[in-house]
């Protein structure tokens, strides 16, 4: 049997990507095989309901292939993820010259943020909004780019164009992860100097590979082994960090989600067995 793998493709790259990883994890004598999917939605259900072994999850889709889980009788168990998964933040965004001190400066402002499944650049940070006492859409109006729905975040176009927009002044305040920060500012979408970070939400976890437990353990053990195994002083497995965005795979851990499961409650992203029940979301 082969341990196949689904892969959500929202860059061209991933193909090179998971294409890469099958020749080197079958050269090791591991039976694997990907396929893409356009959306996180259909790749979860197909994870849970074993048409896939094994899934390279957003956190967003951890959370609800854990919620479809759990209502269906399937057990699913996280594997491994990327050393820089971990412990990410999004900040709240504004421009250099502008007068706000704190989040609650903020009341009656727009606050630009990314498409609306984006756990770093929507929901994680209008969470943090509403810890501070500041409701999207009453107290501040909420503008969203849907760019990528579906993808979980994971293509950035709607946090660059949130970042556009603050610094057009259609928005007082952009939320966005704070790599993407660094990112926009070497690319030149935020000119050096020209944004402060008035801002930012606790650490939290991103991607992890996930696995159904109803798929041949063999298979699902010696995946894990040989992707903990995979060591950047070999020059293909390198190009394909790079690719990646890794320096290293460690052991999963799921203790890095609450901030975004929190979210997902708030606003009803999904429901407790884990159906779609976001208002207008339509991979």
């Amino acid at each position: 049997m082969t341990l196949l793998m689904g892969a959500v493709a929202y860059d061209p790259k991933v193909v090179a990507i998971w294409t890469g990883f099958r020749a080197w994890l079958t050269a090791r004598g591991l039976p694997f095989d990907f396929v893409l999917y356009s959306h996180y939605e259909r790749q979860v259900e197909d994870l849970v309901e074993g048409r896939i072994h094994a899934a390279w999850n957003s956190p967003l889709a951890w959370i609800r292939a854990e919620r479809l889980a759990a209502a269906g009788g399937a057990r699913l168990r996280p594997v491994v993820a990327r050393d820089t998964d971990r412990d990410l933040r999004s900040l709240v965004v504004v421009r250099a010259d502008a007068p706000y001190a704190r989040l609650r400066d903020l009341k009656g402002q727009t606050v630009a943020v990314g498409a609306m499944d984006s756990p770093q650049a929507t929901l994680i940070p209008l969470s943090l909004l509403r810890a501070e006492g500041l409701r999207p859409g009453e107290d501040v109006q909420v503008r969203g780019h849907e760019t990528g729905v579906g993808l979980h975040g994971d293509h950035i176009g709607g946090e660059r164009d949130a970042a556009r927009a603050l610094l057009s002044g259609q928005a007082a305040a952009a939320c966005l992860l704070d790599a993407n920060h660094l990112l926009f500012g070497q690319e030149g979408t935020l000119p050096p100097g020209s944004t402060r970070i008035l801002a930012e939400t606790a650490p939290y976890d991103h991607c992890v590979m996930a696995v159904n437990e109803a798929a041949p353990a063999a298979l699902t053990e010696r995946f894990g082994e040989l992707l903990l195994g995979m060591s950047p002083t070999d020059p293909e497995v390198r190009r394909l960090f790079d690719l990646e965005g890794l320096n290293v795979w460690l052991p999963a851990r799921t203790e890095g989600f609450p901030a975004l499961e929190a979210a997902v409650g708030e606003v009803g992203f999904y429901d407790a067995a884990g159906r779609v029940t976001a208002e207008g979301y339509r991979p």
